[in-house]
């Protein structure tokens, strides 16, 4: 279509249309399914951070490259899988990312075998390179199973399962990672292998099972008057936003890849691993109950308010982390996992509004910025490897300072420089 002409038009489905009238009740139990795949895969990473810290006798920066190579997937593929979900559609999208899932979950078998740290980096990349994919097609899915305006409540529930498996993970990978005192390398190489096996299965079972699943198709139109240039990028809201999620990930991770760590100094009562995983569970239960409230909640309060308040709280409780000690810093730390849970469900959908066909660009740019989750944490290690582990907690500090900005100031959408405000509906079944 040329500059300046008419683009595709689009209305409201037609209440006794068979389009509308199709239940969206199984394609969001798909979805809130994967959102709980995501969070166990992704928290499993925080019992192994320490785990390879001890097999392979590592600095805290150097066993953080397991957030590192992870995450840094994101950043590599986010945006290239935009462009993927857009020629391909978002349900192929769906099944093509669990199948590279479940490939990088199966590299854990050579690497425990092989006892090699750099394959198990690998492992990790490929995973984070599916789970890249993944969430590029099922965030704007989400969005738009319904109500715009109640998409940040619908990103919520996604996010008290994703939480759940946030909680579930640290004890089940605790159960199977963390074995007896004097171990061999060998025997603790192995432990990894019993979890991943399985998740790498199924992973590929969640692929066939979404295969042969009805889901709408997602169509990203435009409005009169539209033109064929532009990009996401030209819309500052989508900018600040996905500086936004940098910060928040890098946060969230960075709390929760150092917990374990940090709570086996002396100053904090030299907890075991497996004790400490205790903590880290319930830092991710605190973000479960929160999300759940909030999709309750956030079908009346609007998402940046929403947002101002919790990253206000997640200031306050960093920092006194930082300043305070013993049962009151561990506390403090733990109570921002409850802050941290409206974080991506009300920055997502602040930052994509109203870009239309340029949602799949915007949803691919904002989670390449999942990228905090593997930069933030580096530098906290460094930082804690140089200063001591309550100095790094600054960085955090810092990231929860941008995201109030982004609350109060950042999200406010600007027109780009061409007249279009398309947006994203759900239509035919495929």
């Amino acid at each position: 279509m040329a500059a300046g002409t008419a683009g595709t038009t689009t209305t409201a489905i037609p209440s006794g249309s068979a389009a509308r009238q199709h239940s969206f009740i199984l394609p969001m139990t798909l979805m809130v399914s994967l959102y709980f795949a995501i969070g166990f895969i992704t928290t499993l990473n925080d019992v192994l951070v320490p785990h390879f810290k001890d097999l392979f006798h590592l600095s805290n920066s150097r066993a953080l490259l397991v957030q590192f190579f992870f995450f840094g997937a994101y950043f590599v593929l986010s945006v290239p899988s935009g462009w993927i979900v857009g020629k391909i559609g978002y349900k192929p999208g769906i099944v093509l990312s669990l199948c590279v899932i479940g490939s990088g979950l199966l590299l854990f078998l050579p690497a425990s075998i092989l006892i090699a740290y750099p394959l198990f980096l690998l492992a990790l990349f490929v995973v984070g390179c599916g789970l890249a994919l993944l969430q590029v097609a099922i965030n704007p899915y989400v969005g738009a199973l319904g109500s715009p305006e109640t998409a940040a409540s619908r990103i919520s529930l996604c996010g008290f399962l994703n939480s759940l498996a946030g909680t579930l993970a640290p004890k089940v990978g605790a159960a199977f990672i963390f074995i007896a005192a004097g171990a061999t390398a060998a025997e603790l190489s192995h432990s990894v292998r019993t979890p991943y096996m399985v998740l790498a299965g199924l992973a590929f079972l969640m692929a066939i099972v979404t295969q042969f699943i009805p889901l709408p198709v997602l169509i990203e139109k435009t409005v009169a008057g539209s033109a064929d240039g532009g990009s996401a990028w030209q819309f500052r809201h989508l900018r600040f936003g996905a500086v936004a999620i940098f910060c928040y990930v890098g946060a969230e991770v960075a709390i929760g890849s150092l917990m374990i760590s940090y709570l086996g100094q002396p100053s904090m009562g030299s907890m075991s691993h497996s004790e400490a995983a205790r903590y880290v569970s319930f830092y991710w239960g605190g973000a479960m109950i929160a999300r759940f409230l909030g999709f309750v909640v956030m079908q009346w309060i609007s998402a940046p308010k929403a947002l101002t308040f919790v990253s206000i709280l997640a200031t306050i409780f960093i920092g006194t982390a930082i300043l305070a000690h013993g049962p009151v810093a561990l506390w403090a730390l733990v109570s921002c996992g409850l802050f941290n849970s409206i974080m991506w469900p009300s920055i997502f959908p602040m930052s994509i509004k109203g870009l239309g066909r340029f949602t799949s660009q915007g949803s691919g740019i904002l989670v390449s910025m999942v990228v905090g989750g593997a930069v933030i944490p580096e530098i906290q290690g460094l930082l804690a490897d140089r200063f001591g582990y309550q100095p790094s907690f600054l960085i955090v500090l810092a990231c929860y300072a941008y995201i109030l900005f982004f609350a109060l100031i950042g999200h406010k959408k600007t027109q780009p420089t061409f007249p279009t405000e398309p947006f994203l509906t759900p239509t035919e079944i495929a």
